[in-house]
């Protein structure tokens, strides 16, 4: 019997509505039904309908009815008509078994081709896009034991599961593979594998991979670029962009807005301009890479020049998609920054009126502004609207934005009063800023035991916070306690904790 499209639509609806009724009893039939009437002229299409029929096995955590349908999959040979499914199944046991039982899976990798890399380079990307970053690299593992020929692609994609989950050991384990197996030479490997380096921090290793590989491109220059910004090495960024030319590697947008953090970084003004007469020469419709625009923003924030920000911002013109919540929360950020308290808030107020939605970002600067400028219930109503107006749940930073709001008012009893309701409904939004600004308030209020508190709880949370025992012991000067403020010296002294020393960037010109 042959149906219709029409039908099938039909049926497969139907099916798809009663997914919340996965049985054990209910999968064979099903398949079976489905497969004799539709896989002839729709095989396409079933093998769609057994992908969803899995992902709702797994959301249901029907380990018996999983394992049925695979045993179905495998008796029919229906298994061995796509590598996905594979890999869906092996997420849905991964999704289905306790953790303890996740070895059992290495049966499952036994009943594919051996001879064949392609289900498992497919296994391996799809494990790594749900999250799964340790089966992949147990993947990766058996393929080796079992003497799969390993390409650029499984590589590649398992060292970018080592960095997820920060295990360098493995990840230097696929270096050495690399460099046994000539795949050094590969640009895709040696991007990779800087890559891997550089979110690992181990940029002496990402500077070393990057000098050896016999091929170069944009890419890989990138990759380091980006283990600079994040380890804030930003001289050695610069003068990397300095080299690239002489390396024969061009710029790209990713390259410009790296220049443009790293100009941020050392407050390099000069060099900022130049880089921004450069992409205004060299990249097609400028005004239209917000990323780019926004890195350009910050950069003239960060060296304290807000008037060229806003021209820069001012550039880009009204209109849609042209203005969009990457450039508006990075112009909040940069009067933030400097100072400017009265302007964000009614900087704010003009992004609304342009219909765009704020984020997070954005609020915790907001509700700043808010806190310095002494607008105790425009603060509050702007935390309150992030779930009311905009379905923004409200974190960390935004309830630490809140508790300073409170206290910067004087309103030391309902800061305390916040704190204390989300203790009591076991809220894990407790951190030490939130701490850090109550214990501020105290100090400037008189309030001892109520510090005193804060700082326990704070020291708790992290035990090496310098922050919190300079502010208890300006606390205990407020009132003479010369004593308790030795006490706090030798102990920090005990935990080796010192106060880094501030400092501040210029550039001196001729």
């Amino acid at each position: 019997m042959q149906l219709s499209v029409f039908q099938y639509a039909m049926v497969n609806q139907s099916v798809m509505l009663n997914f919340t009724q996965v049985t054990c009893e209910s999968v064979k039939p099903i398949i079976q039904f489905f497969m004799s009437n539709f896989f002839p002229l729709y095989r396409t299409q079933s093998s769609d309908f057994i992908t969803r029929y899995i992902h709702r096995i797994s959301q249901t955590r029907n380990h018996t009815a999983l394992k049925k349908l695979h045993a179905h999959l495998l008796t029919s040979a229906l298994l061995f008509t796509s590598p996905h499914f594979h890999a869906i199944l092996i997420i849905s046991y991964a999704k289905c078994l306790p953790q303890h039982k996740l070895h059992t899976l290495t049966n499952f990798f036994k009943c594919m081709k051996p001879n064949s890399e392609l289900p498992f380079n497919v296994l391996i990307s799809d494990l790594c896009r749900n999250g799964l970053n340790f089966l992949a690299l147990k993947t990766l593992s058996f393929m080796h034991c079992s003497g799969v020929s390993i390409d650029t692609y499984a590589l590649c994609s398992s060292l970018t599961a080592a960095s997820s989950i920060q295990d360098v050991s493995f990840g230097r384990e696929i270096h050495a593979h690399v460099a046994k197996s000539g795949w050094c030479s590969s640009v895709f490997v040696g991007s990779a594998l800087i890559d891997f380096y550089a979110k690992s921090l181990l940029i002496g290793d990402a500077d070393r991979v990057f000098d050896e590989m016999p091929l170069r491109n944009t890419v890989c220059a990138n990759a380091l670029l980006s283990g600079y910004s994040d380890a804030k090495l930003w001289a050695e960024g610069v003068e990397l962009i300095r080299k690239m030319p002489a390396l024969s590697l061009e710029y790209d947008h990713f390259t410009l807005s790296a220049a443009l953090r790293a100009c941020a970084g050392l407050a390099a003004v000069e060099l900022g301009r130049q880089v921004h007469g450069y992409l205004i020469r060299s990249v097609y419709d400028v005004g239209s890479d917000v990323f780019l625009l926004s890195s350009l923003i910050e950069m003239y924030g960060k060296c304290g020049m807000v008037a060229k920000a806003w021209r820069v911002f001012n550039f880009v013109g009204k209109g849609e998609g042209k203005r969009d919540v990457v450039m508006w929360t990075s112009l909040l950020g940069v009067y933030g920054r400097n100072g400017y308290y009265k302007q964000v808030i009614e900087l704010f107020k003009d992004m609304l009126m342009e219909g765009i939605s704020p984020d997070g970002v954005a609020f915790v600067t907001v509700i700043s502004a808010c806190a310095y400028t002494g607008q105790l219930q425009l603060g509050v109503e702007y935390f309150e609207s992030m779930q009311l107006e905009f379905s923004l749940k409200p974190g960390p930073e935004h309830y630490s934005c809140l508790v300073d709001l409170l206290c910067r008012a004087g309103e030391l009893g309902k800061a305390w009063k916040l704190v204390d309701e989300m203790l009591n409904k076991g809220d894990t939004s407790c951190t030490v800023p939130m701490w850090g600004a109550l214990l501020n308030a105290c100090k400037d209020h008189g309030d001892l035991e109520l510090g005193r508190l804060a700082a326990q709880r704070a020291l708790e949370l992290n035990p090496h916070n310098d922050g919190i025992y300079v502010l208890l012991s300006n606390l205990y000067a407020r009132f003479g306690m010369w004593d308790e403020i030795n006490h706090l010296r030798e102990l920090m002294k005990e935990k080796g904790l010192r106060k880094d020393v501030a400092y501040s960037r210029i550039e001196v010109t001729d």
